[in-house]
């Protein structure tokens, strides 16, 4: 049958999910974000599948067989090697299968299906006392049916083995369509199967072969090297005869996992240490790991100074590097559990002083409990962290996945530096030292012809290397279709040709995931960054360091934003309401990056549908390792489709928001009749297209500059520029109000410049040229009168940051010096309160010491540039006051965002994540701040009318 001729259609009733196929909008979107995984491999898939039911796994695997068709299993997308990358169909299982399905705790294992998170299953699992122990770096998004099919690894593998070992069984959808378990027994069994029959037969005669045994045991890596996933594991099945150790780690090419019965273990001891050994040397790291292991630490992970460069200036990891002291060449973290403190001191000690008789260190801080955590988000983050290099050239994963023995690596790493010193290539080092298995990035521009032709040929020169060592081509990572091409060297013709057979016995039909372990295309091929034209550059309102095409690409994919509530932090929200790929911070980059280089009218509409559902909340700005600010590049996006399609109603009137609230003042009292009145209010939302059951921010009789014009305010020497933001200024006059006369009670001068507005309305909506003409105004103006001696402060954060984020990017070049100045001595209140106390000029005898408890939700920009801690500090200032954070993301109002009725769903589900369950259970006494408009709005309107507070009315209170 030709290419795109598949009879879809005749698919697409049978299912209960969705089927995504053909050039409309949304499926040539859904193909295009599909394209990719967390490698550099891209092709265009024929169809893509969200399937709801093992039912419509079966029909999917029925058609693929009758149209000899590929299936690629997809879970979460954080392949390095382009495990899911190919030109079939792409069957999303980590959308809906992800329940937890059975727990034994009595016998030990727990039944899940493939779409359950690895981190969310271990949170499922530690109130009864028990986990599952394989740990990827992409804990916080990577998915059960993903780490079978990589067998995942992780930091922790020395200990705790690798996702093989702590498999027990698997639910299996065979080339036919047959379902069936499989476990340790099944190749010892005759099954009822009459395919698996066969299969078991065919495998056994394989394995039963005097000549096949001592290939395979002559072929794979040395047996002390634990990581060890090139080809097909039938090493591991010559003893155990167990199938289910086959089938792990064969990337999706066998069968497709419905489901699996996975080992679980008891918690680990309560006390924890984390000795961070700093060195100058890395060779002087390596030889301090064997002494790690001969200490029997429970991990031993590399961190050089390639990667802790990149954390010096990242907002994200600011606190998360505060164990490194200087600026050691490598960190080996090394760490030990224990029952006791003291006995877990001792531990500690005993390794440190054994590395100083040595000579090996030159520090050793230890961390202890929560604070071990710190150090392992700043090496799990390590790939993210060198994305943000600029330029062309950018860290691959290639020769990253390499696995020899622990007492090699001195040697190993010595010979490697020198290939890569050779050809002139910058790299970085990191990972899991204590496996063997060290993460090795080259930084490599695989934009031209000479890095494509370098790309492959240093894959084969240190594949020479490897096998001198008797070492894995693969550890964890698997083969992919970056490694599957060296398989053949790296095992030997006798062995491949045994990997074929397997292919064969299982998948005749060649549809599993198909050119993955063999039949690999040549693996300098398919490479995402050679489509397009770089040489065209977007027109582009923000002023960008680097061409936002480049931005765009910086997203390697490795699926931060992916991750759920369940793991804390903002990024995204959208993807942690929906679970779905295309509400993730990924999918928005890829488009804009197939945008940017492919732009068309398909891909205009395509790329504007995936942007839709993003809330601007910026947590991608900081929480994204490589530091994608879609939020902004959204914007721009939004500028440019303007320019091209003309500007939606509904678009202009929420970004012309402070010239419909001032018009609407002067008749303030019939539009808040209008919006007081459910009738009058749900039609005129549904005729501007928001919400029938959003209410709306009514009006006062003035405006905040109207009442502080009529008004006489104190002079002092203590002064303060103060930015009145255009909801508060027409919306939230009361809480204005207390604000100056909190100042003043405190013995401030207000000082109120005739400024404009912020902008933020049109800034959110994506007019970003007005939002421009409001910068530089105001840049203009309030440079004149804001200094160090008188800062400007802000209540809204989202009008008061844009000074200290938008700004910065969108003033005139002429205007830029004055706008850098000005983000200097512009502030959130918070930090000014805690900067003035550490003055002197505020002190707690201002303040009440009547005890309360509040609740305090963040607003989404607020955390992602400035952090909750300054405001947390604030509201614990007064003597008894006990404010803590809820671990809620964004509320999911965002501005307008919650109120358009295509959102407004979305919006619900955002704030049921963790906002509004937490608030219904808190005792009445129990206030709530949230400094946001939109956030109070959102809860207002969510939990009955319920009543947040901004700090601000807290704070003024609190005054005595």
């Amino acid at each position: 049958m030709p290419k795109n001729a598949f009879d879809f259609s005749s698919l697409k009733p049978q299912l209960s999910g969705d089927l995504y196929f053909g050039k409309e909008d949304s499926s040539w979107a859904m193909r295009k974000i599909f394209s990719t995984d967390a490698s550099v491999y891209q092709e265009l898939p024929e169809a893509v599948i969200i399937p709801k039911t093992k039912e419509d796994l079966i029909k999917v695997v029925q058609f693929a067989a009758e149209n000899k068709i590929g299936l690629i299993a997809r879970a979460a997308g954080t392949s390095l090697a382009g495990q899911v990358v190919g030109s079939g169909i792409v069957i999303d299982t980590g959308a809906y299968f992800k329940k937890i399905l059975e727990l034994n705790t009595d016998e030990g294992w727990v039944y899940v299906e493939p779409g359950v998170i690895r981190n969310d299953l271990n949170a499922y699992l530690k109130p009864f006392g028990f986990m599952f122990g394989p740990e990827t770096s992409t804990a916080s998004r990577a998915m059960i049916g993903g780490m079978i099919g990589n067998n995942s690894c992780g930091l922790h593998s020395i200990v705790w083995g690798d996702t093989r070992e702590n498999v027990i069984s698997l639910d299996i959808i065979l080339t036919d369509g047959s379902t069936l378990t499989v476990d340790e027994n099944s190749l010892e069994t005759i099954s009822e199967n009459a395919l698996f029959e066969q299969i078991r037969l065919k495998i056994l005669a394989i394995i039963d072969n005097p000549e096949n045994q001592t290939i395979i045991k002559e072929s794979f890596p040395d047996v002390e090297i634990t990581r060890r996933n090139t080809g097909y594991a039938l090493d591991q099945i010559l003893d155990s005869r167990n199938i289910c150790k086959l089938l792990t780690g064969s990337e999706g090419t066998l069968c497709l996992i419905s489901a699996a019965k996975l080992k679980i273990i008891p918690l680990p001891p309560k006390e924890v240490a984390l000795v961070n050994v700093h060195f100058m040397d890395m060779r002087k790291a390596l030889e301090s790991n064997l002494i790690a292991l001969e200490h029997r630490c429970y991990a031993s992970e590399l961190v050089d100074d390639v990667v802790l460069e990149f954390t010096y200036d990242n907002p994200g990891l600011k606190d998360t590097r505060s164990f490194v002291e200087g600026k050691p060449k490598a960190i080996l973290m090394v760490e030990f559990f224990a029952d006791t403190k003291v006995e877990l001191e001792s531990i500690c000690q005993n390794f440190i002083s054994d590395l100083k008789s040595k000579n090996l260190g030159y520090t050793y801080p230890i961390l202890y409990d929560e604070d071990t955590l710190r150090p392992w988000e700043l090496r799990k983050a390590a790939l993210g962290l060198l994305s943000n290099q600029k330029g062309d050239s950018q860290p691959i994963n290639l020769i990253e996945d390499f696995a020899v023995k622990p007492e090699d690596l001195p040697d190993y790493i010595d010979q490697l530096e020198f290939i890569l010193k050779k050809h002139n290539l910058k790299y970085s080092i990191s990972a899991h030292a204590g496996a063997g298995e060290l993460h090795v990035i080259p930084m490599m521009n695989l934009k031209t012809d000479y890095g494509v032709k370098l790309f492959r040929d240093l894959l084969a020169e240190c594949a020479v290397l490897v096998k001198k060592y008797k070492g894995s081509l693969s550890g964890e990572h698997g083969d992919g279709r970056l490694r599957g091409e060296f398989i053949p060297f790296m095992m030997g013709e006798a062995c491949f040709k045994l990997f074929k057979e397997v292919k064969v016995i299982f998948d005749p039909n060649l549809i599993f995931n198909p050119g993955k372990i063999t039949d690999s295309p040549k693996m300098n091929t398919f490479l995402r960054v050679q489509e397009g034209d770089f040489s065209q550059k977007p027109n582009s309102v923000i002023r960008y360091e680097e061409d936002i095409k480049i931005l765009a690409e910086k997203c390697n994919g490795s699926g931060e934003c992916r991750k759920t509530h369940l793991s804390g932090g903002t990024m995204c929200p959208s993807f942690m309401a929906s679970g779905l790929e295309p509400d993730s911070t990924r999918a928005r980059a890829n488009m804009l990056r197939h945008y940017y280089n492919e732009p068309n009218a398909i891909n205009l509409n395509s790329t504007k549908e995936i942007l839709d559902r993003c809330l601007s909340c910026k947590a991608c700005q900081t929480e994204c390792p490589a530091g994608v600010d879609v939020g902004k590049m959204k914007a721009d996006f939004t500028q440019s489709y303007y320019d091209l399609n003309g500007v939606p109603f509904r678009a202009k009137l929420i970004s012309n928001f402070s010239k419909l609230m001032f018009l609407s003042q002067k008749v303030h009292w019939l539009y808040n009749a209008l919006y007081s009145w459910k009738l009058s209010r749900n039609l005129l939302n549904t005729l501007v297209g928001f919400h029938k059951d959003r209410s709306m921010p009514l009006l006062y009789s003035e405006t905040l500059k109207n009442w502080i014009k009529k008004r006489k305010g104190i002079k002092s020497d203590k002064k303060v520029a103060l930015f009145i933001d255009e909801f508060t200024n027409y919306n939230d006059l009361e809480i204005g109000k207390k604000l100056v006369l909190f100042l003043e009670k405190l013995n401030f001068e207000v000082i109120c410049p005739d400024h404009f507005e912020s902008g933020r309305t049109y800034l959110s909506k994506g007019f970003l040229k007005e939002a421009k003409k409001l910068a530089n105004k105001n840049v203009k103006v309030l440079s004149e009168i804001v200094n160090d001696e008188t800062p400007l402060i802000g209540i809204e954060p989202s009008a008061i940051l844009s000074f200290r984020d938008e700004y910065l990017d969108l003033v005139d070049i002429e205007n830029k010096d004055k706008a850098v100045n000005l983000a200097k001595n512009t502030f959130l209140f918070e930090e000014w309160f805690l900067r003035e106390i550490e003055k002197g000029h505020i002190s707690k005898k201002d303040f009440t010491n009547i005890p309360k408890n509040i609740k305090i939700h963040g607003h989404c920009h607020q955390k992602a540039l400035v952090g909750s801690v300054p405001l947390k500090k604030m509201l614990n200032y007064p003597e008894n006051y006990k404010a803590e954070l809820i671990p809620s993301g964004c509320c999911g109002m965002a501005g307008s965002f919650g109120y358009e009725k295509e959102h407004y769903d979305l919006s619900i589900k955002v704030a049921e994540l963790v906002l509004m369950p937490t608030i219904r259970s808190l005792e009445k006494e129990v206030l709530v701040a949230a400094p946001g408009t939109s956030c109070r709005h959102q809860i207002h309107d969510a939990y009955h009318g319920y009543r947040a507070y901004h700090p601000i009315e807290i704070m003024y209170d609190a005054l005595v």
